[in-house]
């Protein structure tokens, strides 16, 4: 299991947001439109800027963690179960992906919709659907007969529930899923945290 590095919350958050970089036109413009005389330059107009920047992310983002916003009603999968089972399961779920976990409810992979692509040899549902058309709909890969250990992705890229904005984004950019499972200091599963529900936490037009 690789677990995201956590860094000390102050300023992370602004830091993973970067500043526009303003030219001097653009500060001596602003400037024309505040009314009076203003005794500043354009680097203390920056510094300015700079500070203001920092403030407001960290307003916006800076209590944003895991632990708020990953999803805890979820049946993880086990690394014995035979792949169909593990098919209905992640159905049933509503998630394209599920975190293994072993009899410690220690995460040691995670099974995506993507290992099943690749145990079936194709690179989307669609050549897949194509596939299956052309062969008169035979699927030549023994499912239940293959346990989820033989499928699954490992190391899963996991995250503490402490983790904030910055390192969530670190983590999803770590991987191409759209999920990632949130355990405890032992590696032990406490919740699922999906790409779309941090996307969806906050309005980046008040970022922009």
């Amino acid at each position: 299991m690789k677990d995201a590095r956590l860094h000390p919350p102050q300023a992370q958050a602004a830091d993973a947001i970067p500043e526009m970089d303003l030219s001097d036109e653009d500060i001596l413009d602003a400037m024309q439109h505040i009314p009076g005389y203003l005794d500043i330059t354009t680097e203390d107009f920056r510094e300015v800027y700079h500070l203001a920047h920092r403030h407001a992310i960290d307003r916006l983002l800076g209590k944003l963690r895991a632990a708020r916003l990953m999803r805890v009603d979820l049946t993880p999968l086990r690394p014995d179960m035979r792949l169909d089972e593990a098919a209905r399961t992640l159905v049933g779920s509503g998630h394209k992906a599920l975190p293994v976990v072993d009899a410690q409810r220690r995460v040691i992979g995670m099974l995506t919709e993507a290992d099943f692509l690749r145990r079936l040899q194709a690179d989307s549902f669609l050549e897949l659907l194509l596939r299956m058309l052309d062969d008169s709909c035979a699927v030549k890969h023994r499912c239940h007969e293959t346990p989820v250990s033989e499928a699954m992705s490992t190391p899963a890229v996991s995250i503490r529930p402490e983790a904030g904005f910055r390192d969530m984004v670190r983590a999803f950019r770590s991987h191409a899923g759209r999920s990632m499972p949130v355990v405890d200091e032992d590696g032990r599963l406490l919740g699922l945290l999906l790409r779309k529900d941090f996307l969806g936490a906050f309005d980046w037009g008040e970022l922009l």
